[in-house]
């Protein structure tokens, strides 16, 4: 079986990129931008340091901020009605994963509009045009949204989380500028970092990695694990790393998958709101340890990556043990919780485990699992 990998058309990186959206608008013949953002970031002014370049480009744009951290139905059908009701033809998601999901089942529901209802868009849909086209500006360094072919929308209705994969939702334009992400605070810049390392860790032992992916997630695990406190501290150079090392990690797990650390994580900010980052933190030595039989040498790399010495005069057993002990301690170092104590309700355990197991990413972990076993992971965490 032939092995698929889908990138952007175009990518910018480094201090400055953003200064690239108006000649991407221009240059592709657009005539009107719709710009979605969260209403933090229109608010602290970041958003405005993209539209500012519009406006002095003289690109005509709308703004829809209708936008929740764990972004709903509601809000992309009424984005669907607001793309139609301003007469534009290109959208700019400015924003993490909340703005980049919402614009992706925008543009495809507006190209596709038998999937209006947006809970058909769930899994693998068949989708058959492209979305409309998409130039990301990523403001938080985790979630890689701007490479990949997911997205997430919340059901409300029956708490739960729709993982969607569409080879048509990729933006044609990644922005990539770590001056975006200079004001996150720091618990975000640590969410999201470990965000970004759990792809990286899970893509790089999902059932699906190969060669090519394995490249681009054992640089990133490298990128993140020297930058992440850095980026934390709001160093300029831990800033570059994590835009970098989030966007390399999300270049392989888009293309292979995941595991049931996200499929753990997803149910938790389905009915909690608990951020994804967090949960996923929090989750992922616990399931590193789970998986751990089934990964081969992959954690002694993981390990070298991480920066752990000594690692080939290791025994296996020794080396999976540093590259977990690693992780907890970068977690650590950057304020995430040890455990899930303050999140989840006893009662609940049931149907996190049914929504973990019924997950989109479950399928990938290397380790198969079962619903019981989900029950006991959740409850080593608390």
């Amino acid at each position: 079986m032939a092995n698929r990998f889908v990138l952007n058309e175009t990518s910018y990186h480094g201090y400055g990129a953003i200064s690239a959206v108006a000649d991407e608008i221009k240059g592709r013949g657009f005539k009107k931008a719709f710009v979605c953002s969260d209403p933090d970031l229109i608010k602290f002014g970041v958003t405005k340091k993209v539209t500012d370049i519009l406006d002095n480009a003289s690109i005509p744009y709308e703004i829809y901020s209708n936008i929740k951290a764990n972004p709903t139905v509601e809000n992309v059908q009424q984005g669907v009605e607001a793309f139609k009701a301003a007469g534009t033809d290109c959208i700019v998601a400015i924003g993490g994963g909340s703005s980049m999901d919402t614009a992706k089942a925008i543009g495809i529901i507006i190209t596709n509009p038998e999937f209006a209802d947006v809970v058909s868009l769930e899994g693998v849909a068949p989708t058959k045009n492209k979305c409309v086209p998409i130039i990301a500006v990523p403001t938080t360094a985790g979630t890689a949204a701007e490479v990949t072919i997911n997205y997430v929308i919340t059901d409300a209705k029956n708490n739960r989380k729709m993982v969607c994969v569409d080879v048509h939702d990729i933006p044609v334009v990644a922005v990539v500028d770590p001056d975006m992400m200079a004001s996150m605070p720091k618990g975000l810049t640590a969410a999201t970092g470990m965000d970004a390392l759990t792809h990286a860790i899970e893509g790089y032992i999902t059932k699906g990695a190969w060669e090519l992916s394995d490249m681009f997630h054992i640089k990133a695990i490298e990128i993140i694990a020297n930058s992440l406190r850095g980026a934390v501290n709001n160093e300029a150079a831990g800033r570059e790393g994590m835009a970098l090392g989030q966007y390399v990690a999300g270049m392989g797990f888009s293309n292979v998958g995941l595991g049931i650390v996200h499929s753990m994580a997803h149910p938790l900010g389905a009915l909690y709101d608990t951020p994804h980052g967090v949960a996923n933190a929090i989750i992922l030595p616990t399931v590193m340890e789970y998986n751990a039989p089934c990964t081969g040498e992959k954690y002694r790399d993981i390990a070298k990556a991480m920066g752990v010495e000594g690692v080939d005069a290791m025994t296996l057993e020794d080396a999976r043990k540093a590259a977990i002990d690693a992780v907890k301690q970068l977690s650590m170092d950057v304020g995430i919780p040890a455990d899930l104590k303050e999140i989840v309700k006893a009662e609940d355990l049931d149907f996190l485990a049914q929504s973990a197991y019924d997950d989109a990413c479950r399928p990938g972990n290397p380790r198969d699992t079962s619903k019981e076993e989900i029950i006991e992971l959740y409850k080593a965490l608390l």
